[in-house]
Formats: structure tokens, C-alpha cells, sequence
């Protein structure tokens, strides 16, 4: 991510130093590159609540006398809230199989999504999006959202073609989060999240299973599809965990540091009382 990010003010400053350069869009490329760098939690908070606020308004949200919002208010019950996080949940009325979470704690459920799984299926689902926001994953999200609005505003700081082309760009924020995507060991923690709260709530693990080779026979080329890690190979990752030949990221990483300070304490003693708390 640092290597990212010194690119991309590497890249600010060659721009600026061109005659043809518009100062007042670099400059703000530069508050922008700076801004993905030093946000704060509450920043990300606001950021979050705005972008959830701008995706509410271009869909059709579920009142709540629709079927779908009816069903999905007989899921969420105290359990789908987590510590101090406060969740909130509603309905897009769309035929496409999708979900997605943002940092404040909005969850968002399409329709079509809602069709193919039933209740069991789409309680794990929540319980993924649940993982995205207590992982922290979204932040990263938004630095890239702003980190790319800086590269867009650099290039269309010159007044060529490819500033243009780069003006033309809407670059609306709220998709840039919506559709940018998870790295695939971050879709894993989030997988591992929601077989654990389905644990954990005691609903029916086996739920995982189904709804993740559900949605793995969606046609070939779906947006979900070609937006997602292959979601058989999700399935078999958690049905290993649940016969017990696998382990989920957290455990595999807490069992790698015991085997550190294992090895640490036998041969290296001094070492260990150093690094390790007592």
C-alpha cells in the first residue's frame, strides 16, 4: 500500500511541473492523495455514511411493508449486531444477485440475491458483509476510492486529450467503494467471519456451504462471478474447516505465532523475553 502511494505522489509531482498543467485540479489531486494517506476513523465513518447515503438514493430501497424488507427485518434480530458496531439493513429492489457493506455499518441486500438463497443461505452472507466492516477491510477501499480520484484529477490537470478523457470520467465516489474490490485474503476473513458467526449464533453451519455453491452456479460471466474469488473454491475452503482438515485465516495465524514463540523460547531465550510479553 506505501508503495502505492509514493508512486502516485511521484506521479502528482511530474505533473505539476508541466506548462500546460492545470494548477487548481493538481492541486486538489495533491489534497486528495494527501487525504488517502491521513484519514482519520471518523473520516472514515463520514465518508462511509455520505457514500451509503448517495447509493440509498440511486436505488429503489424496500419500504418496509415489501415482502423483501419483511423478510429480511425476520432475520436481523439483536444478534446481527456486533460490540459498539451498529449495523443497519435494507432492501435494493434489483433483480441482481449481489450485497455489499460500507464502514458506518450499512448493509445493503439486492432482491435478486434474496430470491436465490433461503433465510439459512443469506444469514451467512450478512454475516460475510459483517466480516468487511469488523475486519476493517473497507478503509483500504476508501483510501484506493480517494487515491484514484487523485490520479483522475492529476491527468485531467493537463489540458491534452488524456485530460479530457480523464474529465469525462464521473468518478462517482459511492460506486468507486461499491464496486472496488476485496483482495482475496480479505474475501476469505470475511468468509471465515460468517462460518464463525453462524457458529457462534448457533444457526446451521452448513449454510455457508450451500449458499456459496449457489451462487457458484450463476451463469458463466455474471458480474458476481467475475467480482468475487471463485466461490466453489470458497465453499470447499469451509466445508474443509467444518470436517476439520483446515483451519481458518485467524487460527492458522495464531497457531504460526505459537510456533514462533515456541521456537523462540527453546533457542532463543533471551530473544523471546525481549519481543514476547510474559
Amino acid at each position: 500500500m506505501s508503495r502505492y502511494f509514493t508512486g502516485l505522489f511521484f506521479l502528482l509531482f511530474l505533473l505539476t511541473g508541466c506548462e500546460s498543467t492545470d494548477v487548481m485540479t493538481a492541486a486538489d489531486a495533491g489534497r486528495d492523495a494527501v487525504k488517502a494517506l491521513t484519514l482519520s476513523d471518523q473520516n472514515v465513518q463520514d465518508i462511509a455514511l455520505k457514500s451509503s447515503q448517495s447509493a440509498d438514493a440511486k436505488h429503489t430501497v424496500a419500504r418496509s411493508d415489501n415482502r423483501y424488507a419483511t423478510r429480511l427485518n425476520s432475520l436481523i434480530t439483536q444478534q446481527f449486531q456486533e460490540g459498539n458496531l451498529k449495523f443497519n439493513y435494507a432492501v435494493y429492489i434489483s433483480p441482481e444477485v449481489n450485497a455489499f457493506a460500507m464502514a458506518d455499518g450499512t448493509i445493503r441486500v439486492y432482491s435478486g440475491l434474496m430470491d436465490l438463497l433461503d433465510n439459512g443461505e443469506l444469514r451467512f452472507v450478512i454475516g460475510h458483509e459483517m466480516g468487511h466492516v469488523v475486519k476493517s477491510h473497507i478503509r483500504k477501499k476508501i483510501q484506493l476510492a480517494y487515491a484514484a480520484s487523485a490520479v483522475r484529477k492529476a491527468v485531467s490537470s493537463q489540458n491534452g486529450a488524456a485530460g479530457e478523457v480523464a474529465r469525462s470520467v464521473a468518478g462517482n465516489f459511492a460506486e468507486s467503494l461499491m464496486n472496488a474490490q476485496f483482495s482475496q485474503m480479505e474475501e476469505k476473513e470475511a468468509d471465515d467471519y460468517g462460518l464463525e458467526f453462524l457458529k457462534r449464533k448457533k444457526y446451521s453451519s452448513p449454510d455457508a456451504i450451500s449458499a456459496l455453491r449457489k451462487i457458484a452456479k450463476l451463469s458463466t460471466g455474471h458480474s458476481f462471478l467475475s467480482s468475487h474469488p471463485d466461490p466453489e473454491k470458497r465453499a470447499d475452503r469451509l466445508q474443509a474447516q467444518l470436517e476439520g482438515k483446515a483451519l481458518s485465516i485467524e487460527d492458522t495465524q495464531e497457531s504460526l505465532v505459537s510456533k514462533v514463540k515456541v521456537l523462540l523460547e527453546r533457542y532463543l531465550p533471551f530473544v523471546s523475553r525481549l519481543l514476547l510479553p510474559v
